[in-house]
């Protein structure tokens, strides 16, 4: 590691916005060095708590997190915000940017806003959204908050990156399909019925009440609801309040490195699959792979033995 680089680490280890940008622009667009980068950065994280915001589209969460951002800088604590957004199939940007919605806090030095296209991942999450949380955690963030994308039941990658999971209902947006959802309700540690001065929030809360009546944790742990009109801040505190208590609750029982080996688990396992399918990709080549669809599109070959030859020639190599 040359002394240039050095410098850049450090400076991005002091909290420098420009530093900080660049990395994390490195690490997303997956520019050379981005693997050096994070070997540098991985050492110096693991400080920072991570909060993970999901909920259905239209259900407040930028205007909570933008709440909550406000909530923390009061605590004078360093905030760092994630904003996975859908992406633009013409530009592959975010088609919703962290400036239209959270403005107020570019002039504060100690709320880093970033907005990530999902460029195509399923589960809410951008591929790079774990190792931008790296970045951010290493540049000496207290909290990170990741407010994902929105798409409903199969948002829940984000259980493998946050330390404490919210997720977020408003009433009058089918309430009984959004309970049947399952696997966006197993994951949450906290609800948040938010817009609750509209009709029907009542009916929200009794249904969540319901279904965790059906299941017992393996944590023991009883999400709480916490009601909210994020327009207004209204909730904001309590909501903070209860955060800071699950938190306090994972310390007492012991449970933060058991949920992080677990998470660890999961993205481990995730990232080998890429690296293999990367290496696959890069031994067949575009054109072999065409040539190999081909052939299983006319039954000339079976794609079982097909994988299983690809697979056995890659580990080789």
């Amino acid at each position: 590691m040359n002394d240039q680089w050095q410098q850049w680490i450090e400076r991005l280890r002091g909290g420098d916005p420009r530093a900080l940008a660049r990395a994390i622009s490195m690490v997303e667009n997956r520019e050379p060095g981005w693997s050096e980068l994070l070997k540098a950065l991985f050492p110096h994280s693991g400080h920072a708590r991570i909060l993970g915001l999901t909920g259905a589209p239209g259900s407040g969460k930028s205007t909570l997190v933008d709440q909550l951002a406000k909530h923390y800088r009061k605590e004078n604590r360093m905030v760092g915000i994630v904003a996975v957004d859908p992406t633009s199939p013409y530009s592959g940007g975010a088609i919703l940017g962290d400036r239209i919605r959270m403005q107020d806090h570019f002039t504060d030095p100690g709320i880093y806003i970033r907005s990530m296209a999902t460029r195509g991942s399923l589960g809410g999450l951008a591929r790079a959204t774990a190792d931008v949380s790296t970045v951010l955690d290493a540049s000496g963030r207290d909290l990170i908050m990741i407010e994902t994308v929105g798409v409903g039941q199969d948002e829940i990658d984000i259980v493998r990156l946050a330390d404490i999971t919210i997720v977020i209902l408003v009433p009058g947006m089918g309430d009984d399909v959004q309970t049947i959802k399952a696997g966006i309700m197993e994951i949450a540690d906290i609800f948040v019925i938010n817009k609750c001065d509209r009709e029907g929030a009542e009916r929200v809360e009794r249904e969540i009440r319901a279904l965790e009546s059906l299941a017992t944790r393996s944590d023991h742990w009883v999400p709480p609801i916490v009601k909210t009109v994020a327009s207004e801040g209204k909730g904001i505190a309590e909501l903070a309040k209860t955060i800071a208590q699950y938190d306090s609750y994972l310390q007492k029982e012991n449970l933060v490195l058991k949920r992080t080996i677990q998470n660890w688990r999961e993205r481990l396992v995730e990232m080998l699959r890429d690296a293999m399918l990367e290496k696959a990709q890069a031994h067949l080549g575009d054109g072999e792979v065409g040539r190999y669809a081909a052939e299983v599109a006319e039954h000339k070959r079976d794609p079982y033995t097909l994988v299983e030859e690809i697979v056995g020639k890659v580990g080789r190599n």
